[in-house]
């Protein structure tokens, strides 16, 4: 009882929760996923579906890679909601640590189809107990060895005697220290069992899931940054990752954004490219000095995707660099000038427009919507693709314990996503995808907070050959 009252939990920096909206065939499926934060745990699921009816849903648990992905077991059915024909919940094991994906079937009007959605499981908290509940389990635990006491006790005592006849002073002795000893080793029982909980507990504790560490080195312009985790048996007590460990995300090893603390006045979005088979690196460009919030996503070969975070100190002058054709930049009024509005004035004259709503609430799916606009206030005609997407955004708490980087897909890496894809539909799966599809100037963001505060939101859209920034913030009760 004691130890679990004195339980920590862990916070989780980047996408924990899923959000994503998948059209397979005639079928548009916008899935919520929220994962267990302990391991094993279960996967809560939602579906909202659009597009043709759907007679049923079925979700299946499975590895996104190795051998145990090309063999699911069995599906389980999802519960269609009773007011809303086209929502649907349903509940999963994930039973261990890594990448996972739920494989969705789907039975409709227009047959049947298959999708997947990549899934991150790892343990990020160990679960408090619940005093009311360890003071009834404690007195239980107290009454269970009373019992065994006196059931000992009584045993020596009576168990051979005819009914009706007392037991003799020597029968009480034998049976006094008969008890005795029964609580000596229920109490030795007890004592050796919350030794090995405590180590179970530790080992649990110890494999809880930490995202590698991120370390920048600023000389001059040029920022270095190694990653790797702590290593007792590597050289110089740090293991570092190769670049090869890494896969390609929309053409880059790592999407890097650095803030400007404290007021999120400055945000920068970059792309630091490989250098040599560890590390990677990058001129910086013209950057306001002050102190730096890095977050760095990456995504693993076998599709668990890490925000890393650290923090690095640009100095006045540093640099006079522009920045790279798929960088981003802005600088908004910091966080004291109160909310940003709905509508921001980009530098060329065009503005970004948020169809914010009236209330946001937390752990609640929002599909947010931004629109481009040209000088003349009207849907900008010259968009581009940005990273082969209409856009990127990125929702950042202003307490920087929660940092997102979505898509108009969703929150899920795109590595991820193309190996569920791969996984599901096969090795061509991702062949024939249309990337001259014309852009339009609205873009949507499936995402939810997960908690309550204040948030700033990041979105990049492209037009013209300029990358834009448009920022907002937003109050989560």
């Amino acid at each position: 009882m004691v130890f679990f009252a004195a339980m920590p939990a862990w916070a989780h920096i980047g996408n924990k929760d899923v959000f994503e909206q998948v059209t397979v065939g005639p079928y548009t499926l916008f899935i919520t996923i929220r994962t267990p934060t302990v391991i094993p745990g279960v996967a809560t699921i939602e579906v909202r579906s659009s597009g043709a009816p759907i007679d049923s849903l079925t979700i299946t648990p499975l590895l996104l890679t190795g051998e145990a992905s090309k063999h699911p077991p069995t599906p389980d059915g999802m519960k269609r909601s009773k007011d809303d024909p086209q929502f649907f919940t349903g509940s999963l094991w994930l039973m261990g640590t890594g990448s996972w994906q739920i494989r969705f079937g789907i039975d409709g009007v227009a047959g049947k189809e298959v999708t997947s959605v990549p899934v991150a499981a790892a343990a990020t908290s160990i679960l408090k107990m619940q005093r009311p509940m360890g003071l009834m389990l404690g007195a239980l635990g107290v009454l269970l060895v009373l019992g065994l006491v006196g059931i000992t006790a009584a045993a020596v005592r009576e168990s051979r005697l005819s009914p009706g006849v007392a037991p003799d002073e020597g029968r009480r002795k034998r049976a006094l220290i008969a008890g005795t000893v029964a609580l000596v080793l229920a109490c030795f029982a007890v004592y050796w069992g919350g030794r090995w909980w405590n180590v179970e507990a530790a080992d649990y504790a110890a494999d809880m899931h930490k995202n590698s560490e991120l370390k920048p080195t600023l000389e001059g312009d040029r920022l270095d940054l190694r990653l790797g985790d702590p290593d007792t048996e590597a050289p110089g007590g740090w293991l570092e990752v190769k670049n090869s460990d890494m896969l390609l995300d929309h053409g880059h090893l790592m999407h890097l954004y650095a803030i400007r603390e404290p007021e999120m006045d400055a945000v920068f979005h970059l792309h630091p490219e490989a250098a040599g088979t560890r590390g990677l690196a990058m001129t910086l460009p013209e950057m306001p000095a002050g102190t730096y919030k890095l977050y760095g996503d990456v995504v693993f070969l076998n599709g668990f995707p890490e925000t890393e975070t650290a923090e690095v100190t640009i100095p006045e002058g540093l640099s006079k660099a522009s920045l790279g054709a798929e960088d981003a930049e802005a600088l908004p009024a910091g966080l004291s000038k109160g909310d940003l509005g709905a509508v921001y004035q980009l530098p060329d004259g065009y503005s970004m427009v948020w169809d914010k709503p009236a209330s946001i609430t937390a752990n609640t799916p929002y599909a947010f919507r931004f629109t481009m606009l040209d000088a003349n206030g009207k849907p900008a005609g010259d968009m581009q693709p940005y990273l082969g997407m209409a856009g990127h955004a990125a929702f950042v708490k202003t307490d920087w314990t929660t940092f997102a980087h979505t898509h108009p897909e969703g929150s899920a890496a795109m590595p991820a996503m193309m190996l569920a894809d791969v996984s599901t539909n096969g090795a061509n799966a991702m062949e024939g995808m249309d990337m001259g599809e014309a852009v339009k100037p609205v873009v949507e963001f499936p995402y939810g907070f997960p908690a309550a505060g204040r948030y700033r939101v990041f979105v990049q859209m492209k037009h013209g050959g300029t990358v834009e920034t448009g920022v907002f913030d937003a109050e989560v009760k």
